[in-house]
């Protein structure tokens, strides 16, 4: 029997532990979720609405705890005070939505026929969910997945395994039964084989490019629908006619909060050529201020990697740079590191598309800043990735943003802010993001199936 291990990053400590399923427990929770699948489906929709929403507040009640467990597993700074805000908004707005997204397409009712389309939900659910926003992110799908009568089982990553079993804890004292919604410990080919054996109507996974493509394999001719959200390089662009100091506090924020582990965090930034020195300058400015040390202390605003070996790649992609003429804004002597998960924050100039800090994923709090001469330059660069979640275009012309917009290969186009989930909007992205929406109207679509009736009257 395998183990799955959370290495705390705050000291290296095994800070908690859980046994994978063996493959026929695995197995059994499946055919629990399959078989309390009809009658989760057909209780009233209100019904399933207000037990959701009962588990959301539930977990509201484990804040105080939920926070420096956060701390423990992935570094996050109890500062910011978790993620429940987010996480209920999110909930929140797909309750609000459910029964117009839900409700069923009407066309004809007459003397002779009745034609009209239903939504019908998948059956059981597999939400593999990441570390980095470990609420929030899962509660994108669970969510919406029982309100449209699926049936969840719950694979957090093993960074942050204790988010699935809070939030199982929480649903289950609301109300919502406990086959109807399983959190679970899978290893990967566990998780493979089942995905493989056509166990669930829908996956969604949050995480890398390569674990998008091992859903997909082991997906590969069951018909299984699959959500994918994976990496991202995400653009900043601060067009001539911007304000500035407010492009640099959120643009840096977007880049440097949660130690740059956020999956629309921002990556690379161009600014238009007259603005560059000073925008540089202010960011500068900014990331100086920062105090990098354990999460647990509330003066801490940036906090350690979720692991050493992240924090490893994004000093060799810094590293590598900087050998290639990359000049280093900040000086390491600002912000000790003991060359584990701590890692300090750092901007760069004189970066060219060459490097892998502008091009790969980094993760972490590293930025680039790049100088362009116009829209057309930025538009270019912009797009020069393999990455498409959002973009993020600075001008008081929302006319001009709309434009740039409609030629940015991106999932998501922000004007005059950065780093954001609107839950009305759908959540998606394009190239070697992956493929597939959440949240809004169309993540409801994409948790169910169409189902046409065509009924001919006696």
């Amino acid at each position: 029997m395998s183990t799955i291990t959370c290495i705390s990053p705050i000291d290296g400590s095994v800070y908690a532990e859980r046994p994978a399923l063996t493959a026929e427990a695995a197995k059994a929770a499946v055919d629990r979720a399959t078989a309390a699948g009809a009658a989760w489906a057909a209780r009233p929709l209100q019904e399933r609405i207000d037990l959701v929403m009962a588990g959301v507040a539930k977990v509201g009640e484990m804040n105080e705890e939920i926070v420096p467990e956060i701390a423990h597993q992935m570094g996050r700074p109890i500062r910011y005070g978790g993620e429940f805000g987010g996480f209920n908004e999110r909930a929140s707005y797909m309750a609000e939505i459910a029964e117009e997204a839900l409700a069923d397409i009407e066309l004809e009712d007459s003397g002779a026929f009745r034609r009209l389309i239903k939504r019908v939900p998948h059956g059981a659910v597999l939400v593999i969910a990441p570390w980095n926003y470990p609420f929030m992110t899962a509660i994108n799908t669970v969510a919406p997945a029982l309100i449209a009568g699926n049936t969840v089982m719950l694979k957090h990553a093993s960074q942050t395994p204790l988010v699935g079993e809070r939030m199982a804890q929480a649903f289950h004292a609301a109300g919502v039964p406990e086959d109807v919604f399983q959190n679970v410990f899978l290893d990967h080919q566990t998780t493979s084989d089942l995905i493989a054996a056509k166990s669930f109507g829908f996956v969604n996974f949050t995480g890398s490019v390569g674990g998008g493509k091992a859903i997909e394999t082991a997906a590969a001719g069951t018909f299984t629908g699959i959500g994918l959200e994976l990496g991202g390089k995400d653009p900043g662009y601060v067009c001539d006619d911007a304000d500035i100091d407010a492009a640099v506090d959120t643009l840096i924020d977007g880049a440097m909060f949660n130690a740059g582990q956020c999956c629309c965090g921002i990556e690379r930034i161009y600014v238009a050529e007259q603005h560059f020195d000073s925008f540089v300058e202010k960011a500068v400015a900014i990331v100086k201020g920062y105090k990098l040390g354990n999460p647990l202390d509330p003066e801490t605003t940036l906090g350690p990697m979720a692991q050493a070996r992240f924090a490893e790649d994004v000093r060799a992609q810094t590293a590598e740079a900087v050998a290639a003429g990359a000049t280093a804004h900040i000086d390491p002597a600002d912000f000790p590191q003991d060359g584990g998960a701590y890692l300090m924050p750092q901007i760069l100039t004189d970066v060219t598309h060459d490097m892998r800090v502008m091009r790969e994923e980094s993760f972490g709090p590293v930025v680039g800043i790049m100088p362009v001469k116009d829209d057309a330059e930025a538009i270019a660069l912009m797009n020069d990735s393999n990455f498409g979640l959002t973009a993020s275009v600075w001008t008081a012309d929302t006319a001009r943003a709309m434009a740039i917009g409609d030629q940015i290969e991106t999932g998501t186009v922000f004007q005059n802010r950065a780093d954001y989930l609107d839950p009305g909007l759908c959540w998606t992205g394009c190239k070697d993001t992956g493929r597939g929406g959440g949240l809004s109207i169309i993540g409801y679509h994409n948790l169910t199936r169409p189902k046409s009736y065509h009924l001919k009257k006696a």
